[in-house]
């Protein structure tokens, strides 16, 4: 599903009035009453509203809310911002609909001074004032609006998007000049801001509303940015054949692990094992080993040569993936093996934790990566592989897919909509997880997924893709059964075959 600029929105909003053919007044009213409903569906008619209405198509939306919420008996108030006299077409055609609708309550235009009504418990807002056009921060009296409506006890509701937020870069916005809402009916599709954690206290609840705009208009329209769907992935899935053998399956080396951390290297190998691949080695120093044998027995080891932590780069001829990095440490003698391992390496590789601070603490290094390598940073060690603080999640999504496309190399930016930048300029979003897998070991296990089905046959943007798209699945499995508070990494990887399931083997 295809994530869209304001200026995309703006796009297909034309193409479906020039190709349906619709009016731009009936298309308002079409997503009006989509709102409506929503509305409706969610709060009773003794509820009291108040509605918020600016001078452009999101305040016209709002007041075509108004209108149908009042005509279905809700005891409605508007307030109309027209300070500059200057209404779109649209938004001057439901003012004049509102002010002849005799079930409104209450209509005010605001010209000039404003009293604000009191806002009071058991009340409901609803903000219209700026959609999705919104390209510089709110100030004056806008801006003490937000500030008096989100103080008060009133639920809120916003159309779109809410008043103040930005659909793409809120990087220098005032924060404190955004409506807070409580639900966020969005129109169409998810807005790219909407993804990003700072955000979300200001989204609240969010439901996005199909308004019908052209499905062809959305084809045509290219976008940097989409939303991972199961529909998808199911065709990029590679099927055993009834004769394999384990050396069709894929041969995965995992380099992981160090005094103290054989449990990175665990989660890692076992995660590899269960994505798919024929045979998993693992590399992991002298002191890990009893503990390798006993826990995943199916692996073959490959002992370092130091017994505390990775110091030497093995031979990878043979091998169809690598993946090194978690709980691996930051020894000097470990960065030196991994840049040499790196160099040495022909097959696919992914890079994780450690493997990453160490990339981190050497960026020079970062201009000897191989085309096509796989980073999987979480946002803090992307900031010190990217050498620098950023602001917020744009400017750090921003960052990351110049990386990506600089090196080149595939990014997977995780959070809880994880994203992947890839080699091309496009981001990929992965739309499953929970906030149960914010938990100790879960990279190590999304390392392994992504090595085991590179070493399965999988090209790098499919293995990613599918990676992590079954990596939350199989915690959403997991949440399922456990709860979010009880879920820990190894239980992501029990899940895994469940997760394979639903694609059907």
């Amino acid at each position: 599903m295809k994530i869209f600029t304001s200026a995309q929105i703006r796009e297909l909003d034309k193409y479906t009035i020039e190709h349906e053919p619709v009016s731009s007044f009936d298309l308002m009213e079409r997503a009006a009453r989509a709102i409506t409903r929503a509305i409706t569906d969610t709060w009773g008619t003794d509820m009291p509203v108040v509605v918020f209405a600016g001078p452009g198509n999101n305040g016209g939306d709002a007041l075509a809310v108004a209108r149908m919420l009042a005509e279905q008996r809700y005891l409605v108030s508007v307030y109309l911002f027209n300070i500059s006299g200057n209404l779109s077409e649209d938004c001057k055609a439901n003012r004049q609909k509102a002010s002849d609708c005799k079930a409104i309550k209450a209509f005010t235009e605001v010209t000039d001074e404003f009293d604000p009504p009191q806002l009071d418990k058991g009340m409901l807002v609803v903000d219209g004032l700026f959609g999705s056009g919104l390209n510089k921060p709110l100030a004056g009296g806008f801006a003490s609006l937000v500030k008096y409506i989100n103080q008060s006890p009133a639920t809120v509701v916003s159309i779109d998007v809410p008043s103040g937020l930005m659909t793409e870069d809120n990087t220098y916005n005032v924060r404190a000049n955004i409506i807070r809402a409580d639900v966020t009916l969005t129109l169409q599709n998810i807005k790219l801001s909407f993804l990003f954690p700072e955000n979300q206290k200001l989204i609240g609840r969010l439901k996005v509303l199909d308004i019908r705009l052209s499905k062809e208009g959305m084809d045509v329209v290219p976008s940097h940015y989409s939303m991972l769907e199961e529909n998808e992935l199911r065709p990029r899935l590679l099927h055993r054949g009834a004769f394999v053998h384990k050396g069709d399956m894929g041969n995965a080396l995992i380099i992981a692990g160090s005094y103290g951390m054989a449990g990175a290297a665990v989660l890692a190998t076992k995660a590899c094992l269960r994505s798919g691949a024929g045979k998993v080695t693992v590399c992991t120093p002298r002191r890990n080993n009893d503990i390798m044998q006993v826990s995943v027995p199916e692996a073959v080891m490959c002992v370092g040569k130091d017994d505390a932590y990775f110091s030497e780069a093995v031979d990878s001829s043979g091998f169809d993936a690598v993946g090194i990095g978690p709980g691996l440490g930051r020894q000097e003698a470990s960065a030196i093996a991994l840049i040499t391992q790196i160099r040495r390496t022909q097959a696919p590789i992914v890079i994780d934790a450690d493997g990453l601070n160490m990339l981190a603490s050497h960026r020079a290094w970062l201009q000897q990566l191989p085309k096509g390598i796989i980073l999987t940073p979480h946002p803090k060690e992307f900031e010190r592989l990217a050498g620098s603080h950023f602001g917020d999640s744009y400017e750090s999504l921003s960052s990351a897919r110049d990386m990506a496309e600089r090196l080149p190399a595939y990014i997977i930016l995780k959070g809880h909509y994880t994203a992947l930048c890839m080699p091309d300029g496009k981001v990929v979003f992965n739309t499953t997880g929970n906030p149960g897998m914010a938990t100790a070991g879960r990279g190590d296990v999304l390392t392994g997924i992504i090595t085991g089905l590179l070493a399965r046959g999988y090209k790098q943007a499919d293995a990613c893709m599918l990676g992590m798209y079954l990596h939350g699945l199989a915690g959403d499995l997991a949440a399922k059964d456990f709860g979010v508070e009880s879920l820990v990494a190894g239980d992501i990887i029990k899940y895994l075959p469940q997760a394979f399931r639903r694609f059907g083997d």
